[in-house]
């Protein structure tokens, strides 16, 4: 969204099912996350050595080794060895290019996306772990600022833009990313005045399964989510419970587990401002949202569901990471690190990135 600069291991301890969630459970409310308790060793993140201070809002985790982050100054690293050593794998001459979203398939395959007025937003891709990288999209109207990517599999995916003639703009590509076309945008609700979406943790546009996508907004009087079931052909809306009526605040990360439950976090991403009401879940497809009993206590940018579990999840933002055990009901904070997103693998590995480099794992 132009307001967020516009104006603005679990799996890997050996753990799965129940012995995450009872491993990452919180004795009491100022319990650290990294604290030794009874019965063994309590996960907790583990920061990584970048060698950088960019600011990395763009995380796409492969497996609880490989992973690949993005950011600002056209930053792009990545790493095969659990975030022991990180390689520079930036695009040449991205100096200029705000990277704010990352999907990658494997350790050699990944597309990226920068966001910006006009030429500013840019997709590329690359085959070879980022040794090379080809441009594959560059958005030549100058009303369009596209914000997030995701991908159903391998070869399909999407990006999204803030409205274009009253409409949010959809692009896709069958072949992995390296065309994309611009949907017609006829199923597409009407956008409210003043609505966009937030470019804050690459999780205003996610998708479950082969055909299903959400797409997160903010700024206008309702924060809504809006729901394909067709890979972006025709949308439905729904307005969520997270507050909204002004430009910082609404919608900023949504996590699916599958294509009924879901989890919405966002609020007011100005330091200076209170975000009541932080969080919401649904548990029919985005057809209705409920606000968290007790949601997090601030601001939170991105979320993830644990890997093999049906109610455990984590949320992020500058002051904090929270965690719930009931499917996004209540949540308890268990870390006061800066993160803007967290990205979860069916291997267990749990990564999350943010500012002055910050990049850490679940261990």
């Amino acid at each position: 969204m132009r307001a967020m600069g516009k104006t603005r291991r679990l799996m890997s301890l050996g753990l799965c099912g129940a012995a995450v969630t009872a491993a990452l459970a919180v004795p009491s409310a100022h319990a650290a996350p990294g604290e030794q308790r009874e019965g063994g060793h309590r996960p907790a993140w583990e920061l990584t050595e970048t060698g950088t201070d960019a600011r990395f809002r763009g995380l796409a985790a492969v497996s609880r080794d490989d992973a690949w982050v993005a950011g600002s100054r056209g930053a792009v690293l990545r790493t095969a060895d659990g975030g022991r050593h990180w390689r520079d794998v930036s695009p040449p001459g991205a100096a200029d290019l705000e990277f704010r979203d990352i999907e990658a398939f494997d350790r050699r395959r990944a597309v990226v996306l920068a966001i910006g007025e006009g030429e500013a937003s840019r997709v590329l891709r690359t085959d070879d772990g980022g040794a090379t990288w080809t441009e594959s999209f560059r958005n030549t109207d100058a009303r369009a600022f596209y914000d997030c990517l995701t991908f159903f599999d391998s070869r399909h995916g999407l990006a999204m833009s803030d409205p274009v003639d009253g409409k949010f703009r959809i692009l896709s590509t069958s072949d992995g990313g390296r065309n994309w076309k611009v949907l017609p945008d006829a199923g597409m609700p009407a956008a409210r005045p003043g609505e966009a979406g937030f470019a804050a943790s690459g999780q205003c546009l996610v998708s479950s399964g082969s055909k299903d996508v959400w797409l997160a907004t903010g700024g206008a009087d309702t924060a809504r989510v809006l729901h394909s079931g067709d890979r972006g052909l025709t949308w439905s809306e729904t307005a969520s419970s997270i507050p909204a009526g002004d430009p910082a605040r609404g919608v900023f990360g949504l996590a699916f587990r599958d294509r009924r439950h879901g989890i919405a976090v966002g609020g007011d991403y100005r330091a200076d401002q209170s975000s009541p009401d932080a969080a919401a879940v649904t548990g029919n497809g985005g057809r209705t949202w409920q606000g968290a009993t007790t949601p997090p206590p601030a601001y939170r940018s991105g979320v993830a569901w644990l890997p093999h579990s049906r109610s455990a999840a984590l949320a992020v933002g500058p002051t904090g990471t929270d965690l719930t055990l009931d499917g996004g009901r209540t949540w308890r904070t268990v870390d006061t690190g800066s993160y803007d997103t967290v990205n979860c693998v069916a291997d267990g590995g749990c990564w999350a990135a943010g500012e002055k480099g910050r990049v850490a794992r679940l261990g």
